[in-house]
């Protein structure tokens, strides 16, 4: 108690950069050690980082002084990083999604109860003020009873900008499972689990053309749906609508949108911490920006996991397995769903997660 958590990353990728920066200013956090399948990689963030080794997988997750691993691996590569570091006594924290299937994520649950070990996810991009201010304007009664929502992800696809990507035009990818996590984490915060999902799915081009990098020009395959819509029946009767596309081009549609009896709220990115929440209530002329009212203020990657250190031992954290495995469990249905044509039910369920109260994460005390 009172100590920092202490924290080895797994995989030095781009991605580690938007963590480093947050870790050192969360007083939670205490990062002792990286490892990369690349040393080289492994070894810069130890040269950028006072006090941080660069070590090998096996020497980090062996390490005595590690107490959560951060698995910023490839997807395919979460449920095998996450089982070894359970195996060997550590807690883990990993990129989205949990795993590459709800087969493998399973697994990683199953070990870390029987470990008595505590597993968290990204996104904790829910834990903002963005996301947190609309969920209390939904608590505080402003719009009524939900009723619906609307979750609008629309580009004309990542090949455009990213020089490899091939990935997310195989199975495993695709606009849902790529984003879907950043908008499913927060519908289900916002409006609690889903009980049911529909969904339907197509793509308009079997080769996508890289646009930058040294393989600019070439042509990658389509081996996957790269547009879906899905419907979730949540546990409260609500019902979301999901729109995930790498086919069409843009939209003025707003990111979420929440309906209730008496109001529609406006919610800012989920793949964003902050943003404004615009409420138009029943019987009002225009819509109204409400003041910030919750959640970590100035909050990135990796507040997540300064939150996890400070959840009281054995309580769920905020950004944790169980909602993890859920939201894949839904995407994972959706798709099952456009194969079928049939409603498929959602067996996990994740309580709604803790509010954030508005405010910056100070020291407090943490257990290891």
């Amino acid at each position: 108690m009172g100590k920092p958590l202490r924290v080895g990353i797994i995989g030095c990728g781009a991605i580690i950069a938007q963590y480093l920066a947050n870790f050192r200013r969360l007083d939670q956090i205490h990062l002792v050690a990286v490892a990369d399948l690349d040393p080289a990689r492994a070894r810069a963030v130890a040269e950028g980082y006072d006090g941080v080794r660069a070590v090998s997988v096996d020497e980090l997750l062996a390490a005595d002084d590690v107490d959560l691993v951060l698995n910023l691996t490839i997807p395919a590569a979460h449920a095998e990083v996450a089982l070894r570091a359970i195996a060997a006594g550590k807690s883990v924290y990993g990129e989205k999604p949990l795993a590459a299937t709800t087969g493998e994520a399973r697994q990683v649950l199953d070990a870390a109860r029987a470990a008595g070990v505590t597993v968290g996810c990204a996104p904790d991009t829910v834990l903002g003020t963005g996301i947190q201010t609309a969920r209390k304007a939904i608590d505080d009664g402003l719009i009524g009873k939900p009723i619906s929502a609307t979750a609008t992800m629309v580009t004309p696809g990542h090949e455009r900008w990213h020089p490899n990507p091939d990935f997310y035009y195989q199975p495993g990818g695709g606009p849902l499972l790529d984003m879907g996590p950043y908008y499913v984490s927060a519908l289900v915060t916002l409006l609690g689990p889903v009980v049911s999902v529909m969904g339907a799915a197509s793509h308009t081009r079997n080769q996508r053309t890289i646009g930058s990098g040294p393989r600019k020009g070439q042509l990658v395959p389509v081996d996957i749906d790269s547009h879906v819509t899905g419907v979730l029946v949540h546990a409260s009767g609500a019902l979301s609508t999901l729109f995930m596309s790498f086919d069409a081009v843009q939209s003025k549609s707003p990111n979420i949108e929440i309906h209730g009896e008496n109001g529609s709220l406006v919610v800012p990115d989920p793949n964003h911490f902050d943003g404004n929440v615009q409420l138009f209530g029943l019987g009002a002329d225009s819509w109204e920006t409400l003041p910030v009212s919750a959640g970590y203020v100035d909050s990135g990657r990796g507040f997540g996991i300064a939150d996890l250190a400070a959840t009281p031992a054995g309580s769920e954290p905020r950004a944790g397995g169980l909602l993890a495995y859920h939201v894949l469990e839904v995407m994972e249905s959706v798709l099952e769903s456009a194969r079928s044509g049939a409603a498929v039910p959602i067996h996990s369920t994740a309580a709604r997660p803790d509010a954030v109260e508005l405010g910056c994460l100070a020291v407090q005390e943490i257990s290891s």
